[in-house]
């Protein structure tokens, strides 16, 4: 399509990616920070990095890192002609760099040969796993504080909802009484736990030359007080990354524990969100999105409000196990020093996590802070079983008292209540259920009053106030924007 006319025709600039097709992670925010602008000033970055590094080694002419920093200024650079030409050498450094090392000469006025610092005995893996890298720890920073965000309003919905009467569900049908605020607790667990591993990762620099010998820094630093390995020190201080013992060009680890962690963040997002689908239907009607104009509406029904933040949370995570299998894929197809392709297939794998998992975030967060929550209908959708959602208590608790009758044990005559109760109409299995249990159980071995205690479903909870509590108390930096991990105050 030609951009102008809407017609057929050859594509330009302005045809890039704009993610029509993936509305979760079209956000400005998700743009600037995973686009190709973002990753082109990660590669310009990691070489002005490297640059100053090499200056403050005495490796590099004095005034040389400037240069080179006022030439990586990212808008000198055409991405779209930089990835077209990427296809000569495999990859986005070498052209990126035939342009740097134009700009340096360009800028370097004084003639101090400033060029002689650019990617100095350094590789294209090296360049791009550390910008990689770099990219990934500036999504991470701002997905945190999305997740801690939601994790903060998932932790005060457990604790304002310890006694809202729930519906537990097992295989789709009622199972025992639950609390809306043990349910608000598990998801704050699972996305708490996501968030810790996503937090406790090292995302270190990359370096080792063109084989991983690290043989032309050693023949760099020859004479020096410097080495190969003080110098990548000094680059991951320089970025804000963290310094590796030894090149990990060929063990990806650190790939896939990074791609691990944001298939964690979806995971987590995604049984919520599927929660909240569920929970938000018309006929259950317990939960409801946060409205605002223009959000949840249809192309043909006007009446239609549709979860539309839960529904693209969902489609997020149910991309995030494949890219996650891809980059695990590619780390054990790492073949000799360097991968003939596998290498070049974690690039858009773990980029379209860290785009998903922050657009996915981004939306969560926006949930679960506008979340309407319906107690009544909750408590309306647990009285649809009836007393027999208790049977399970009501059998721990009676079946030692009833002595055998016709071969038949105690627990087995409460699961003949249970059979005859079901064969009547579904309107009447309430009353019925408590008057066969009444006709079973003689009244000197169990009282009326013990029970209508055994069948309040309120009597029957047993620790979900104390697991809601425990799940908070191990995340406390995760509960409350005002805690650091060790449960301290930050103020």
């Amino acid at each position: 399509m030609d951009a102008d006319s809407g017609t057929a025709g050859t594509f330009g600039p302005a045809d890039g990616d704009v993610g029509l097709l993936s509305p979760v992670s079209s956000s400005p925010l998700v743009a600037v920070l995973t686009g190709d602008r973002a990753v082109l000033g990660a590669i310009l970055a990691v070489e002005s990095g490297w640059a100053a590094v090499l200056e403050k080694a005495g490796l590099a002419p004095a005034g040389s890192a400037a240069v080179v920093a006022s030439a990586a200024e990212a808008g000198r650079y055409d991405a779209a002609d930089i990835s077209l030409r990427s296809q000569g050498g495999g990859n986005p450094v070498i052209p990126l760099l035939a342009d740097l090392r134009r700009h340096v000469q360009a800028l370097d006025s004084a003639n101090i040969g400033a060029a002689q610092a650019v990617h100095a005995s350094l590789t294209s893996q090296d360049v791009l796993d550390t910008a990689l890298m770099l990219l990934a720890r500036n999504t991470v920073e701002a997905l945190l504080a999305d997740l801690k965000s939601t994790s903060t309003a998932l932790a005060a919905l457990a604790e304002d909802h310890t006694e809202t009467l729930c519906v537990g569900r097992s295989l789709t049908q009622h199972s025992l009484p639950y609390t809306f605020g043990l349910r608000a607790g598990q998801w704050f667990h699972g996305l708490a736990a996501a968030g810790r591993q996503l937090e406790g990762l090292k995302l270190p620099v990359q370096f080792g030359g063109a084989a991983g010998t690290l043989a032309a820094g050693t023949v760099l630093t020859s004479g020096t007080a410097a080495d190969p390995f003080t110098l990548a020190a000094a680059l991951a201080k320089q970025l804000g990354l963290a310094a590796a013992p030894a090149p990990w060009h060929t063990n990806r680890l650190t790939v896939t524990s990074l791609g691990h962690a944001l298939a964690s963040v979806l995971d987590a997002s995604g049984k919520m969100a599927a929660d909240i689908l569920f929970l938000s239907r018309p006929e259950v009607a317990e939960l409801a999105e946060p409205r605002a104009a223009g959000r949840g509406v249809s192309s043909a029904m006007p009446q239609k409000q549709n979860p539309v933040l839960s529904v693209l949370i969902r489609s997020a995570a149910l991309q995030g196990p494949h890219l996650a299998a891809q980059l695990h894929l590619a780390a054990a197809n790492f073949n000799d020093e360097r991968p003939d392709g596998a290498w070049h297939t974690e690039w858009p794998a773990l980029r379209e996590l860290l785009r998903l998992a922050l657009g996915a975030a981004g939306n969560l967060r926006e949930l679960v802070k506008g979340l309407q929550v319906f107690p009544d209908a909750m408590r309306r959708n647990l009285d649809l079983a009836g007393p027999l959602l208790l049977s399970e208590g009501v059998t721990a608790a009676v079946a030692p008292l009833l002595d055998d009758q016709d071969g038949r044990t105690g627990k087995q005559q409460l699961q003949d209540v249970v059979h005859r109760t079901l064969q009547a109409p579904a309107a009447e299995q309430a009353g019925t259920y408590r008057r066969l249990l009444r006709e079973a159980i003689p009244v000197g071995k169990l009282t009326d009053l013990r029970l209508d205690e055994l069948l309040d479903p309120a009597g029957y909870l047993g620790q979900a106030a104390e697991i809601s509590r425990r799940i908070l108390a191990a995340f406390p930096d995760f509960a409350s924007p005002d805690t650091d991990a060790n449960g301290a105050n930050r103020g």
